[in-house]
């Protein structure tokens, strides 16, 4: 359990729904003081949580990309992902919730913490997908914001996927590790999987089937069925635009965009962030980066050196008066 975790009450939370409800937004803060330097925001993904220095360690921590002794780097638990294992914080009425009251919650507790301003948000998966939807409510709160393996929408695909996971969920004796070995399979590719286990077979099972039930049982231990239906429900409301049109919905904002896709995610195609990128390129400071990957949407998450050198690039870029000398140092030691 995280030993920095800590919480803001939200009392009559009122959801899109129209429901109001009490709940707690759990986060950490990393690094420099709060308001003594640049603030990075980083959001985790489905199952992760917000002690990012654990696992994004490639990344965030001292002498990183993300450096914790020139950032302030906070992040917060989605509310109801159970990271803190108490049964009174999760969120049993799932079907109430989409992906705008989570932006809602993040939003309401950044205020508390008078937070008005974050130099760089950072997000993968559902994370990244939240930093749209933060940016939707609030176009002033962000100077770039850094989607990773993520859109602005939930396409037919994910709704598909979800759609599955919820099937499996409501049904399966063994839920939460069955939807995990389904999800594992649109987390990676069939290139990925050929290549990691090469068609091997040990006693009665194959390596694969194995590597799978691992999973569905190493997520059982730390992830509950109301926090899985929750966020499986969250990733497949997401909706930034009412309308579907993105371009409206942020006008007002001059916030910069940062897209980082997955040439070879199944989840959040990098196809969709190549649409966005040319539907906004005209008229918003917006650039495409994409990570090349046998791997999949997981990718952001294993190829640590490629989305280092992006990370590098966009805040040497976006935050150019604390950002060279740690970059530079990284790359040196590259080269040693």
């Amino acid at each position: 359990m995280a030993h920095k975790l800590k919480y803001i009450e939200l009392p009559d939370f009122q959801l899109r729904s129209g429901k109001v409800q009490d709940i707690s937004v759990s986060y950490q803060i990393f690094g420099r003081a709060l308001h003594t330097a640049p603030i990075i925001l980083i959001n985790h993904a489905l199952t992760g949580n917000s002690s990012v220095t654990q696992w994004w360690k490639e990344l965030v921590g001292d002498g990183r990309v993300i450096d914790t002794t020139q950032f302030t780097i906070i992040a917060f638990d989605i509310p109801g992902n159970g990271y803190d294992g108490n049964i009174d914080h999760l969120i049993f009425n799932y079907q109430d919730w989409t992906l705008y009251d989570v932006g809602s919650a993040f939003a309401k507790a950044l205020h508390i913490l008078d937070i008005s301003f974050i130099d760089l948000g950072i997000g993968g998966s559902i994370g990244g997908t939240i930093l749209w939807e933060m940016l939707a409510q609030q176009p002033e709160l962000f100077g770039t914001i850094v989607p990773i393996a993520a859109d602005w929408k939930a396409t037919d695909w994910i709704i598909a996927c979800c759609h599955i996971q919820e099937n499996i969920l409501a049904t399966s004796t063994k839920p939460v590790e069955l939807a995990r070995q389904h999800a594992m399979t649109f987390y990676r590719t069939p290139i990925g999987l050929n290549s990691k286990f090469g068609n091997v077979k040990e006693e009665n099972s194959f390596k694969v089937q194995k590597w799978l039930d691992y999973h569905g049982v190493e997520l059982k231990k730390r992830f509950s069925l109301p926090a899985y239906r929750l966020l499986n429900r969250l990733l497949s409301s997401a909706q930034a635009s009412k309308d579907n049109q993105i371009a409206p919905t942020i006008a007002a904002s001059q916030t910069a965009i940062e897209l980082v896709a997955i040439d070879s995610d199944g989840l959040f195609i990098a196809h969709e962030d190549r649409k966005t990128y040319h539907l906004l390129k005209r008229d918003r400071d917006i650039n495409y980066h994409e990570i090349t990957s046998i791997h999949g949407h997981d990718a952001f998450l294993i190829e640590h050196d490629q989305v280092q050198e992006i990370l590098c690039q966009i805040i040497e870029s976006r935050l150019p008066k604390t950002s060279k000398s740690i970059c530079n140092k990284i790359r040196l030691l590259e080269t040693i």
